[in-house]
């Protein structure tokens, strides 16, 4: 196995890409480790003439319920032809044997992921509110699919769905503490107490696909500014579409936190719109008002808070690949204490 390709055996990739799509690989492969993602690993993958990119699960300790390779060709594969612009998928193996753990192929999308304030400030103010902005109409759209009408109506089970992501970011928590946590006891167990009445009050209608990771860095935008995939769908399914506006919102507030920089800071940069102007855009894209986010914000900086911690864990056991997962678990405590600060007071 390469250095440059730790966890993906191109020797073995390559017979079993050749079987899946014959002739399509020309000539010897060479490959690299992608930078920038914290979790699953992605490679690029080249002929000389071609591309290829491959996304498989994190080396060493993987929880139950994460980096599900199925879920996210399953995703892309089915929003092909929709308005919400995802690569071509090529192939998926479910077969751990072939390089250890699941796999799939999809096209290389020419495109920047920006995860710094220092990227978007070169592009300046006017630029970086148009990429941002696209970045909030395209999640919009994202969320006015109709999972039944591309094929997903079995994605998932939006009843109940908010009990259970409480349920099992609880869970994930518990398989990979690093320490004692109880300020995150304490928020799992207001989330807990509140969630049936939450979900009491919804009629149904915010249920869509709903990516579960949507964040800039998770776009490829390309030099004209608008965006062409959305990527990283590990964590997609059915349910209450107002967590991933949650969950975008928290990761533009890393930057007021110290934890800022540890996974992005792009709200940082000039021009970038207030988390009020995304509510209000996204509010306008879909023509409806969003209601009290204060649960669904403090579901989703809990949420960000477990998975640093699952990073934070692998980083411990020397299971990750590439530089600053040392000051990843930094980031935790910030958020808990921000997503008590939202969720309140007990009713």
């Amino acid at each position: 196995m390469s250095e440059d390709t730790p966890g993906l055996d191109l020797a073995a990739f390559r017979r079993w890409y050749d079987e899946q799509r014959p002739g399509e690989i020309a000539g010897e492969l060479s490959g690299r480790v992608i930078a920038g993602g914290r979790s699953n690993l992605t490679y690029e993958v080249t002929d000389g003439a071609a591309w290829w990119i491959v996304r498989r699960p994190p080396l060493g300790h993987v929880q139950a319920t994460a980096h599900d390779m199925g879920r996210e060709y399953t995703a892309m594969t089915a929003l092909r032809d929709t308005d919400v612009p995802v690569p071509t998928t090529y192939a998926h193996c479910a077969d751990p044997d072939v390089l250890g753990a699941p796999f799939y192929v999809m096209e290389r999308v020419e495109g920047t992921a920006y995860r710094s304030a220092e990227q978007l400030a070169a592009l300046g103010p006017e630029r970086t509110a148009s990429i941002a902005g696209e970045m909030v109409d395209v999640l919009a759209k994202l969320h006015t699919v109709d999972p039944a009408g591309v094929g997903l109506a079995e994605f998932g089970r939006p009843a109940g769905f908010l009990e259970r992501q409480v349920r099992r970011w609880g869970q994930q928590l518990e398989g990979s503490k690093t320490t004692d946590r109880p300020d995150a006891d304490e928020l799992h167990r207001r989330l807990t107490a509140r969630v049936a009445s939450v979900e009491t009050g919804d009629d149904g209608s915010w249920v869509g696909i709903v990516h579960g990771d949507y964040r800039l860095d998770n776009l490829l935008t390309g030099a004209d500014d608008h965006v062409k995939a959305v990527v990283d769908w590990e964590m997609a399914t059915l349910g209450d579409v107002r967590t991933d506006l949650a969950l975008l919102l928290v990761y533009d507030r890393l930057s007021s936190l110290p934890a800022a920089g540890l996974v992005s800071d792009v709200s940082n940069a000039p021009g970038y719109p207030t988390g009020e102007e995304h509510l209000a855009r996204y509010a306008a894209a879909r023509g409806r008002d969003l209601g009290d986010m204060g649960f669904h914000l403090g579901l989703a900086y809990f949420k960000l808070a477990v998975i640093l911690e699952g990073i934070h864990y692998r980083f411990l056991q020397g299971a990750t690949v590439g530089e600053g997962f040392d000051r990843i678990g930094a980031g935790f405590d910030p958020l808990i204490s921000a997503g008590l600060d939202a969720l309140g007071e007990d009713d």
